[in-house]
C-alpha cells in the first residue's frame, strides 16, 4: 500500500434512519433531501469525485432503493426530455449515473458508524479509502476529500477533517489530543468521543471526512462495540493509532450541517441568497412576512 497512491475509492454510510426529520424521512431517505435542485448525497458525490475517486460505495439500509435509482440511468425520462427539445436536461440527467461507479452494501443492522464502514470492507479493502457522511455539505474551491489526501500523500498515514468549535460545542463531537505540525496539519495523538467541554483535550473537532488506511477494518473487526452494541468509527481509530500515525486537517471550506431541520433550513437559505435566480424570492418572502 503505497502512500502515494491514487484516492480511487469512496464510502458513504447512508443507512440511518432520518428520524429528526419525520415524518419527511418515512418514506424518502435523510439523503435525498433537496438543497435547492439537487439531494444531500449528490453534493457528496461530486466532492468525491472531484478528489479523484471513481469508485462510490453506498453501505445502506432499509428503505433506501430511491438512492440506488438516483444514480442508475433512466432511460425513459432521458428520452422524454429529448422528445420535448430538452437534450441540455437529458444530457444533465444521464451525467449523473456516469459521474462514477456506483455499488451498494447492505448494513443489515444500525450497529453504528464504524460498523457501517467495516461493511464497506470487500469493496475498499487494500487502498486508502475515502469517507464522507453526506449530513455536511461542505463548500470549498478545493473538495475537502482532495485537501485530506494532499496531506495523506505528503505525510502518509490517515487523515481526518478537523474543525475548531467552541468550547460548549465540544460535548457534540469527536475531539482529538493533537500535536501541531503547522499549516493546519497535527498528528492525532488521541481522541475523544463527545467529552464534556472542561475535560475536551481541545477545541479540533472531527468532521464527516475521513481518508482512511485499510488496515482500520482490522481494528474495527477487534474493537469492543459500544452502548446499544455499537461499533464507533472512533474506537477504531484509536486502535489504528497504536499502529499507524493518523494526522487531522483543519480543513479549507464552510460548512453546512443538514443533519437537523434547523441546519437543513439554514443551508437551504444560504444557498437561495447566494444564487442570483433565488435571491429575490428570499428577500420578497421576508419582506411579506414583516421580518425585514
Amino acid at each position: 500500500m503505497s502512500d502515494s497512491s491514487v484516492l480511487r475509492h469512496c464510502l458513504f454510510p447512508v443507512a440511518g434512519l432520518g428520524t429528526r426529520f419525520l415524518p419527511a424521512t418515512k418514506e424518502t431517505p435523510k439523503e435525498m433531501l433537496p438543497l435547492i435542485d439537487k439531494p444531500l448525497i449528490h453534493y457528496g458525490v461530486e466532492e468525491a469525485c472531484g478528489a479523484g475517486c471513481r469508485d462510490i460505495v453506498f453501505v445502506t439500509g432499509r428503505g433506501k432503493r430511491s438512492i440506488e435509482d438516483y444514480f442508475d440511468r433512466s432511460p425513459d425520462l432521458e428520452a422524454l426530455l429529448e422528445s420535448r427539445g430538452k437534450a441540455d436536461l437529458a444530457d444533465l440527467v444521464r451525467g449523473i449515473s456516469e459521474m462514477a461507479r456506483f455499488s451498494y452494501v447492505r448494513q443489515s443492522e444500525p450497529l453504528g458508524l464504524g460498523h457501517a464502514v467495516l461493511c464497506g470492507r470487500t469493496c475498499c479493502n487494500g487502498d486508502y479509502f475515502g469517507v464522507i457522511l453526506p449530513d455536511d455539505v461542505i463548500v470549498s474551491d478545493e473538495p475537502v476529500l482532495a485537501q485530506l489526501d494532499r496531506v495523506r500523500r505528503a505525510f502518509g498515514g490517515s487523515v481526518l477533517a478537523l474543525e475548531e468549535v467552541s468550547k460548549e460545542d465540544t460535548a457534540r463531537y469527536g475531539i482529538v489530543d493533537a500535536e501541531d505540525l503547522g499549516d493546519g496539519v497535527f498528528r492525532i495523538r488521541d481522541m475523544v468521543e463527545k467529552p464534556n467541554p472542561e475535560d475536551a483535550p481541545s477545541r479540533l473537532a472531527i468532521m464527516g471526512r475521513y481518508v482512511l488506511s485499510s488496515s482500520v477494518f482490522d481494528h474495527l473487526e477487534r474493537v469492543a462495540p459500544g452502548s446499544g452494541g455499537e461499533i464507533q468509527l472512533t474506537d477504531g481509530l484509536k486502535s489504528l493509532l497504536r499502529d499507524e500515525p493518523v494526522y487531522g486537517y483543519l480543513y479549507r471550506g464552510e460548512r453546512l450541517d443538514c443533519g437537523t431541520k434547523e441546519g437543513w433550513l439554514r443551508a437551504t437559505v444560504t444557498m437561495a441568497v447566494r444564487d442570483e435566480r433565488l435571491r429575490d424570492i428570499v428577500v420578497e418572502v421576508l419582506e411579506k412576512e414583516g421580518v425585514i
